[in-house]
């Protein structure tokens, strides 16, 4: 995978937005965003077909836009869609099981909630690592105790040069710090899924990363 994609990653389902998700990424994908991950998990989230189709369509956007789709936690929808990566957590498939049984190019990320976990998902083989939650968000019902900045740079020290993307209750005001202290990007959900604006919002968090670099 290149490096470069885990800039602006922004995740996303159906339920993270009251707007309509299609719009809201397309606005994003003009933005600037530099991966998507489509998530559909939590209260209200879409079921089998209609699940399926919401994510067809984005994944059409994604390619008109030519930016990495990725999908999280369901690695047989990735493979039936031919999905660019998928994102694992803890608790889903581990990373042996998924590179067993997805194509040779499909990118594969994994959720690390602390040092020992993301120490593990690098022998393990994972071609990056999500790390936090870095803030506190409620965007996950489940989400861990918040890692901070230190937290950051102690997993870069121990990973060596495994890209790094930095998730949970990221603002604009964080990128750069969180930049300095080792991630080769943010994941954003709300700050671009819920904003007024999510094309200037994510061409924001764009111009971040370019100033950083």
């Amino acid at each position: 995978m290149q490096r470069e994609w885990l800039q602006v990653y922004f995740i996303m389902g159906s339920n993270n937005t009251a707007q309509d998700p299609l719009v809201v990424l397309e606005e994003a994908l003009k933005g600037g965003i530099t991966c998507f991950q489509f998530r559909e998990k939590g209260k209200d989230a879409l079921q089998g077909s209609a699940k399926k189709q919401l994510a067809q369509q984005m994944q059409k956007l994604c390619q008109q836009y030519r930016v990495p789709f990725f999908i999280n936690d369901d690695v047989n929808l990735a493979i039936e869609m031919g999905a660019d990566g998928v994102h694992v957590g803890q608790d889903d498939m581990s990373i042996a099981r998924v590179r067993e049984i997805v194509p040779a190019d499909c990118v594969i990320g994994v959720s690390a909630t602390n040092l020992e976990e993301a120490v593990q998902a690098h022998k393990d083989g994972a071609d990056y690592i999500g790390v936090g939650p870095i803030f506190g968000t409620n965007t996950k019902e489940d989400a861990k105790q918040p890692i901070g900045t230190d937290g950051l740079c102690r997993i870069r020290k121990q990973v060596g040069t495994l890209p790094i993307v930095a998730i949970g209750g990221i603002k604009l005001r964080h990128v750069i710090s969180l930049r300095k202290a080792g991630a080769d990007g943010v994941s954003i959900i709300t700050a671009i899924s819920q904003a007024e604006k999510p094309q200037l919002m994510a061409n924001t968090f764009w111009d971040y990363n370019q100033y950083y670099s």
